[in-house]
């Protein structure tokens, strides 16, 4: 299970260049504002989705300052009806507590049945800013990096248009 302090050791072991933060729980975007973390509109905001059966399960990766149309996305994508998942689909799927969603839960899905789908704005930016599997520190690195951990994973990811 990666838990931040392993979330740190595989990003030293891998050579990816990053900057940590540690900082009081964030469990909403209204909380990473308060504390200033928006400035540079680089922190992801990230919905945790399920199909109408509950057999699929998607990560939707968006700007701070985005939100998303649920019933559009699901239309475009050919998902159907999606909703957000529960705190347990959460933990099982992805092995994170409700407030410290990130594209880094990932690394917990040993199935590698999530999708993720990130939105097409964080392709021009050089770094985003996500917790670390735990909602008490932030972790800004390349999207690249990001992109190729994901992948490297074994999940599907689509850079993609997100309807907002």
């Amino acid at each position: 299970m990666y838990d931040k302090e392993a979330v740190r050791k595989l990003f030293d072991k891998k050579g990816i260049s990053y900057e940590w933060i540690d900082h009081e729980a964030a469990y909403t975007i209204e909380d990473m504002v308060r504390m200033g973390f928006d400035k540079d509109m680089d922190v992801a905001k990230n919905l945790f989705l399920r199909d109408a059966k509950g057999e699929n399960h998607f990560l939707v990766v968006i700007r701070a300052d985005k939100k998303v149309d649920l019933k559009a996305f699901g239309k475009t994508f050919g998902l159907g009806r999606i909703s957000f998942a529960s705190e347990e689909r959460l933990e099982k799927h992805l092995g994170l507590k409700k407030g410290a969603v990130t594209p880094l839960g990932i690394l917990n899905d040993t199935e590698k049945k999530v999708k993720v789908y990130f939105d097409q704005d964080f392709v021009g930016t050089s770094r985003i800013g996500v917790h670390p599997n735990d909602n008490t520190a932030s972790v800004y690195l390349s999207v690249q990096d990001l992109f190729g951990l994901i992948k490297e994973h074994g999940n599907a990811l689509e850079v993609v248009e997100i309807p907002y």
